[in-house]
C-alpha cells in the first residue's frame, strides 16, 4: 500500500502545527527540533512541515512505500518517466533511514519514492536536488526540468483575527 507525501517549508514552526492539527483534527505524529510529521490515514498522506530547510512553501511530494518489495516497480517507472533521475539509496533524511530516489516532473516539481526502515535522532541531509533540475551527473537520464520557485505571500489577516 501507498501513501502519498507532501512538505512544506514554513517560518514559524509552532503557528503551523497549531493550523494543521486543527486542519486534520490531530496531533502531528512525530515532533523534533524544525520539523512535525503526520502520518493521516485520512486521506492517507505523509504530511510534513519543516523551518530546517530555509525554504518556505511547497517543497517537493512523494510516494512513500509500506513494504521494501513495493519500492523498484516505482523506481522502474521513475526511470521511464522521460525526466532526470537521482537514485539516492539509502540515506538519513528527515529523521528516518530511507531508501529512496527523486525525479521531477516536466514543470520542475521535485518527487521522490521511497521505503522508510527506521526512525533516527538525526534529521540528515538529503541528496543536492540541483542535479535533477540541470540535469548533472547523478541525474540519470541527462534531461532537464526548470526549477520552479513557490512564492507564498500571506494573505491580509481578516478582521476577525485582529
Amino acid at each position: 500500500m501507498k501513501r502519498l507525501h507532501v512538505s512544506f517549508g514554513v517560518a514559524d514552526l509552532e503557528k503551523s502545527v497549531t493550523f494543521y492539527s486543527t486542519l486534520f483534527g490531530a496531533e502531528p505524529t512525530v515532533r523534533r527540533p524544525g520539523y512535525a510529521k503526520w502520518m493521516l490515514e485520512d486521506p492517507r498522506v505523509n504530511f510534513v512541515v519543516e523551518t530546517l530547510s530555509g525554504d518556505k512553501g511547497f517543497g517537493h511530494a512523494g510516494i512513500q512505500v509500506e513494504s521494501a518489495n513495493e519500492l523498484d516497480p516505482i523506481f522502474e517507472r521513475l526511470k521511464e518517466a522521460e525526466a532526470p533521475y537521482l537514485p539516492e539509496g539509502m540515506t538519513t533524511c528527515c529523521y528516518a533511514k530511507s531508501e529512496k530516489s527523486w525525479t521531477a516532473d516536466p514543470d520542475g516539481i521535485r518527487w521522490e519514492a521511497f521505503y522508510t526502515h527506521h526512525v533516527m535522532d538525526e534529521f540528515g541531509t538529503g541528496p543536492v536536488l540541483e542535479k535533477i533540475d540541470t540535469g548533472e551527473e547523478g541525474s540519470v537520464c541527462g534531461c532537464s526540468a526548470p526549477k520552479v520557485e513557490v512564492k507564498v505571500e500571506a494573505p491580509a489577516a481578516p478582521a476577525c483575527c485582529g
